[in-house]
């Protein structure tokens, strides 16, 4: 479902900026600009609407992911899912592996795509980290990100711009790490 959907089904504005900051990949990130700079929402009732959806699936996830992934692990095609995506969330928790709840309160708080509450919670049950500790870790991640997409925000096209070239400098740095014949394991 698209913006435009969204905006004409007569769902209010502020149930769209939950529903945006919940969903994976998205989350905050996403959600925050819109309530900003699209329905023109003060910054600290956005932040509070974006944090509160963010949060919404994190406890579910942490709960009962294991139990769902086991269920549904029987059919083949949700078992090759799973596995894949288990693989490429292993591949992303290693700041979380080394540093546990500080590395996942960090994970979360920088606002790239993929670093958001969602693949924090499946970090944290595949690690088979504490509920409590991980909820904690996870909001205050969120917290982080979401005063960091704030400001941005705020900022207008100038935001825009720092995001845009700190996105671009994130890439090629990754990019640069990652060249070929050089040993991944060198820091």
């Amino acid at each position: 479902m698209s913006l435009d959907q969204l905006l004409n089904s007569g769902i209010s504005k502020e149930l769209i900026v939950l529903i945006i900051s919940a969903v994976p990949v998205i989350e905050l990130r996403g959600a925050i600009p819109v309530g900003i700079n699209l329905f023109h929402f003060s910054w600290y009732y956005t932040l509070l609407l974006a944090i509160i959806g963010n949060m919404l699936p994190v406890p579910f996830i942490l709960l009962f992911l294991n139990a769902l992934t086991r269920l549904l692990s029987r059919i083949p095609v949700m078992e090759r899912m799973f596995n894949w995506l288990f693989e490429r969330t292993r591949r992303r928790g290693k700041i979380v592996e080394r540093y546990e709840r500080v590395g996942l309160a960090l994970f979360v708080a920088v606002p790239l795509p993929m670093t958001g509450a969602w693949t924090a919670s499946l970090i944290a049950v595949m690690l088979g980290m504490n509920f409590k500790y991980a909820l904690l870790a996870i909001f205050a991640g969120v917290l982080i990100a979401g005063a960091i997409v704030t400001s941005l925000s705020l900022l207008g096209w100038v935001g825009a711009a720092i995001a845009g070239i700190t996105l671009g400098v994130l890439a090629g740095m990754g990019l640069w790490k990652m060249r070929p014949g050089q040993n991944q394991t060198e820091g």
